[in-house]
C-alpha cells in the first residue's frame, strides 16, 4: 500500500486548459494553495527572515561601499558579507520548505519559478564571494567586488518577491 504525504502533489501543467492558466496568471495562490500557505510555519518564518535579510543587507552595503570607496574597515565589511550570506541561506532553505508546504514541491513552482531561477544565481554569486573570502582567493577589494555584483543579483530578486507578495494581496483583496 503506497504512503499517502499530507503535502500536496506538486501542480501539473498539462491538464491545465488555456483558460485555466489565465485565470491563474491572475491571481498568485488558489484557494487550497492560499489555505495551505496560511497554515505553514514557514509563512510566518520568511515574513520574519525577508526584513531581517533586507536590514543585515543595507548595513552589509554601507560597509562594503565605504572599503570600496575609502579603503577603510575592510575586515568589518568582509565580515557583514558572510553573515548577510549565512542569512541568504537560511531564507532559501526555509522559502524551500515554504514552497513544499505550499506548492508540493522544494523548488521551481510554476507560480515561483522565475523567482527561483534568479534566486540560484544569488546563491551562486553569495556562494562565490565566501569561496574567495574563506580560500583566501583574490584581494579584499576583488572579494567585495564580488560581493556588490552578489547584491545587485539579490536586489533584482528581492523585486520580484516584492511584485508577488503585492499580487498576493490585490489577489486578497488588500489594499496596496
Amino acid at each position: 500500500m503506497p504512503v499517502r504525504s499530507h503535502l500536496p502533489e506538486p501542480v501539473s501543467t498539462a491538464s491545465i486548459s488555456p483558460a485555466m492558466s489565465n485565470a491563474r496568471a491572475s491571481a498568485l495562490y488558489t484557494v487550497a494553495e492560499r489555505r495551505r500557505r496560511d497554515a505553514s510555519k514557514w509563512t510566518f518564518v520568511q515574513g520574519v527572515l525577508a526584513p531581517l535579510q533586507f536590514v543585515v543587507f543595507i548595513a552589509s552595503v554601507v560597509l562594503v561601499f565605504r572599503y570600496v570607496s575609502h579603503g577603510v574597515g575592510g575586515d568589518i565589511a568582509s565580515i557583514s558579507v558572510v553573515l548577510k550570506t549565512l542569512v541568504l541561506y537560511a531564507i532559501m532553505i526555509t522559502g524551500s520548505l515554504w514552497e513544499r508546504d505550499v506548492y508540493g514541491c522544494y523548488l521551481f513552482a510554476p507560480a515561483f519559478y522565475w523567482e527561483d531561477v534568479v534566486s540560484m544565481g544569488v546563491i551562486a554569486l553569495h556562494t562565490l564571494y565566501l569561496v574567495m573570502y574563506l580560500g583566501g582567493f583574490g584581494d579584499t577589494m576583488l572579494q567585495l567586488q564580488v560581493a556588490l555584483l552578489a547584491y545587485a543579483s539579490y536586489l533584482v530578486n528581492a523585486g520580484q518577491f516584492l511584485y508577488k507578495f503585492r499580487l498576493a494581496r490585490k489577489s486578497a483583496g488588500v489594499a496596496t
